[in-house]
């Protein structure tokens, strides 16, 4: 911490309880009473250099020989006036970034001026201030916490604002060209070029970067309306939001104990997580709900600033501290932004209401979800249209909105077993996810049948209209499977499912032949169309080529068979030719030679086949020319 030392006599001044004395051998001629302390001096060191200690002394000395002067409003207290008696005196004292604010205020209350002395208190700390204060971020930092005790009398002389306006400055400009923080942090020095100085002579080695955070530490530091001052003026000199958003998390952290309940040992983002320990006593539960507000009130509403777990943490705090609606209004809608970023503990948020029965708070899902979807709308995320040639074309928020979708299954999974959860408050949250949002349902026939098993004196009726939320056309095999040996199903949902599963078996199965008829032209075709079917064909080229290994493989099969059954006739015709021509009879019905024909008929109708798909291909091939050339 830089100083600058003011006078040279030695120190003359001595403490004896609750009084001070000056031992310059003469008597004392005046008592100054400063709270609970008293001062016995001279006047004439004081007068000399105070306009209004002349005046108090003046009119003191007219009623009394030993004037007693009550100096009750003096800025800093019996501490400052201590150093302010010395300074009159002459005595060695040391002004420092601790001090300057408090002499600043004395000098200006007790009229200090040039009047009553060349180089008077006001002109000394009014130096110091703006030249070696204000210029260094540490010595700014640490006058403007002084600033807290005053600030009536900080504010009057602009030195909060020129401090702020110091710390903003520096905050703001890149830190690695000017050489702060680095080097009041204790980093290496630096030559003219740059390089690290070692004992002076340059190394040659280039310092680190310094992130655009480095401030964040030292600024939690701050009282919270000098925070929130030292925020507005930073915002004002077009610092980005990123970082002001970055600076608020650090300093929520910091003074909110509550923030992160769950830290999981296995937390991928525990290092990002963790809330640095605030020093000194922690803050009061009134003290808290005040930080929490006015974070909301400085913390831009904007996608992206923050982690959506960090904004979950101010939720959960906003509604134990009982915070305003506004403020948890606003901490949902940031939530809502950003949703798609969320997992499914932090949406697990249970109810902090005695008036609710649920043990999560479906509601406030309910409202985050509302808030997403009212955003999706506005940025284009609706319903993915049809084009000309039949395919799905989707809006650029189509995965963020399936991400979401696939969150809320998980989350009615979670929350389906309360028994307290009441059919409508169920039916509501899965009816808000739009029906593009899900490619399966298979995850809300999960959730459904949670319920169903959690809820067994639900009517028919309730049942049926809780399994119409789920569209049995987008179930997988598996889940269908599953749904058609489901008891806790409607008759009418379990009729359904096993009609779509047979219909998903029939069009499977009928793509397997259709594929099978198109293999030896599965590349040709690949080549001849273009446009918006590629992908289309790449697909199915793929699947023709598993399809066309498999065949082949069983071809051979068929003719290493074959082989066999010639060796063996081959072998046997010629034990008939010596034992007689009926023992081959005999011997062909014994081991049932009709494999032969059979495999032999198999391998006509196989090369038919071939050359009945090779006809197709040709056909549809001249049909692309034809459109091609036209």
């Amino acid at each position: 911490m830089a100083c600058t030392k003011l006078g040279s006599k030695t120190d003359a001044f001595q403490r004896q309880g609750q009084a001070w004395f000056c031992t310059t051998g003469l008597p004392s001629d005046v008592v100054v009473e400063v709270g609970e302390m008293s001062f016995h001096l001279h006047k004439f060191p004081l007068l000399s250099r105070s306009g209004v200690m002349e005046r108090l002394i003046a009119e003191a000395s007219d009623e009394e020989e030993k004037c007693s002067i009550c100096l009750p409003d003096i800025p800093g207290g019996a501490k400052t006036f201590e150093l302010v008696a010395k300074f009159c005196y002459g005595v060695k004292l040391e002004l420092t970034a601790s001090n300057v604010v408090y002499l600043r205020c004395a000098a200006e209350h007790l009229e200090m001026t040039e009047e009553y002395g060349e180089g008077n208190l006001i002109v000394q700390t009014e130096t110091f201030l703006n030249q070696v204060v204000l210029r260094n971020w540490k010595d700014s930092l640490r006058a403007l916490q002084t600033c807290d005790d005053i600030i009536s009398y900080a504010d009057e002389l602009n030195i909060t604002k020129r401090c702020i306006e110091s710390l903003a400055m520096k905050a703001s400009t890149d830190p690695n060209l000017f050489g702060w923080p680095m080097m009041e942090h204790g980093g290496p020095m630096q030559s003219p070029g740059g390089s690290v100085l070692w004992n002076g002579i340059s190394t040659g080695a280039k310092p680190k970067n310094t992130s655009s955070d480095w401030w964040y530490e030292d600024a939690s530091n701050l009282s919270l309306p000098l925070y929130k001052r030292l925020i507005s003026v930073m915002e004002s000199r077009g610092i980005r939001q990123e970082i002001i958003a970055g600076s608020l998390t650090f300093y929520a952290k910091r003074y909110l104990p509550g923030l992160y309940r769950r830290q999981g040992a296995n937390d991928s983002n525990s290092s990002t997580c963790l809330a640095p320990v605030a020093s000194g006593a922690p803050l009061s539960e009134e003290d808290q709900k005040i930080l929490l507000e006015e974070i909301d009130r400085l913390l831009p509403i904007q996608k992206g600033l923050v982690p959506t777990k960090f904004l979950f943490g101010l939720l959960r705090t906003a509604m134990i501290l009982r915070a305003s609606p506004s403020c948890i209004s606003n901490f949902e809608k940031r939530i809502g932004l950003q949703l798609d970023k969320a997992t499914l503990e932090d949406l697990l948020m249970p109810n902090f209401s005695y008036s609710m029965e649920t043990l999560y708070n479906v509601d406030c899902v309910q409202r985050i979800l509302e808030h997403f979807l009212a955003m999706d709308q506005i940025t284009g995320g609706a319903s993915p249209c049809s084009a000309d040639d039949g395919q799905i074309i989707g809006s650029p928020s189509l995965t963020p909105i399936t991400m979401v979708a696939k969150l809320i299954d998980g989350y009615l999974a979670e929350v389906a077993p309360d028994v307290n959860l009441k059919l409508p408050k169920f039916q509501a949250l899965a009816a808000s996810v739009p029906d593009y949002a899900r490619p399966l349902d298979d995850g809300l026939y999960r959730a459904i049948d949670i319920y169903l098993k959690s809820h067994p004196w639900l009517l028919e009726s309730d049942r049926e209209q809780l399994c119409r939320l789920m569209d049995c056309q987008k179930l997988s095999l598996e889940a269908c499977t599953h749904a058609a040996q489901n008891e806790r199903l409607p008759l009418r949902i379990v009729v359904q499912v096993l009609f779509f599963e047979q219909l998903q078996l029939r069009t499977s199965i009928a793509g397997c032949f259709l594929v099978s008829d198109n293999l030896d032209g599965s590349r040709q075709l690949r080549s001849g169309f273009t446009g918006s079917t590629e992908g289309g064909w790449a697909s199915a080229v793929r699947e023709n080529q598993v399809l066309k290994v498999g065949m082949d493989n069983m071809r051979m099969w068929v003719s290493e068979l074959e082989k066999e059954c010639s060796n063996m006739r081959q072998e046997i015709e010629k034990l008939g030719r010596v034992k007689g021509s009926s023992t081959w009879g005999n011997v062909s019905k014994k081991f049932g030679f009709k494999l032969k024909s059979q495999m032999c008929s198999a391998q006509e109708d196989s090369v038919s086949n071939q050359k009945n798909g090779s006809g197709k291909i040709e056909k549809l091939k001249g049909k692309a020319q034809e459109k091609h050339k036209s």
